[in-house]
């Protein structure tokens, strides 16, 4: 009796230090990988960093050339490679496209986009983006094929929401995207085959809402609306982790 007794204060005490851990350490997905999109880097995903670190989660961010598709996969195939086990793929923007074809890495278990395009086989971000003659898009085109996002709509096209002193220092230190990279068709539509979580901002004027409702509503997307603009996994940044931890949490427990 007494040896049971042990046995079970033991259990007991296993049991209470596992409720206990951090959520990456009980049945979940720990690897998470971050991919950027057009204009940033991956520096911006500094908030999402250190919630899920403290969370218990391993995390890697991707510094995307922007120089290709190709370019930007091979970056995120390279990070995927050096994790071991099951991964959640998150991307924003154009790291969304980004994320749709190198989401059929064997690691990758689930996908998360945040305001971000989730194109079909044949589709790229900047051929989604609709065509009005009227009122085109905000990009600066380069004699060499890069395009930069106008300085003078940078603020309140991509950067709403943010501290203004916060937007113009992202303004101003923007890195530029090929044109070819974000006007390639994607080949491989991860979301196809793999769950997928959408986080949505109320007030994003980088990607029109009725797109992002098409992307996400084929897919069969969890979607989550947050306050925010382009950038609310910056400025909105818990409710950005939170999707992450409960994208880990669906797929898992995993071996």
């Amino acid at each position: 009796m007494t040896r049971l007794l042990a046995v079970l204060t033991t259990g007991a005490a296993a049991l209470a230090i596992i409720s206990a851990m951090p959520a990456a350490a009980a049945g979940t997905v720990k690897n998470v990988v971050l991919v950027h999109g057009a204009w940033a880097d991956g520096s911006g995903w500094r908030p999402i960093y250190d919630i899920l670190k403290a969370d218990g989660y391993n995390v890697r961010m991707v510094q995307n050339p922007l120089t290709s598709l190709a370019d930007d996969v091979a970056a995120t195939d390279r990070v995927l490679d050096r994790l071991d086990g099951p991964t959640i793929l998150v991307g924003h923007s154009y790291g969304g496209q980004v994320i749709t074809e190198a989401g059929d890495h064997a690691n990758v278990v689930g996908l998360v986009y945040v305001e971000a395009f989730m194109p079909d086989v044949g589709e790229s971000a900047f051929t989604m983006i609709p065509q009005d003659p009227n009122h085109p898009p905000p990009f600066d085109f380069g004699e060499d094929g890069y395009v930069f996002f106008s300085e003078g709509a940078f603020v309140e096209g991509f950067a709403n929401g943010m501290p203004v002193a916060d937007a113009e220092f992202m303004r101003d230190s923007q890195v530029p995207i090929s044109l070819k990279a974000g006007a390639t068709p994607v080949t491989v539509a991860a979301w196809k085959e793999k769950p997928t979580w959408y986080q949505t901002s109320d007030a994003d004027h980088a990607i029109p809402p009725q797109l992002q409702e098409m992307m996400f509503t084929r897919a069969g997307s969890t979607v989550e609306k947050v306050s925010g603009g382009h950038l609310a996994f910056i400025t909105n940044a818990q409710a950005t982790a939170d999707l992450i931890e409960k994208a880990a949490t669906a797929v898992g427990p995993l071996n």
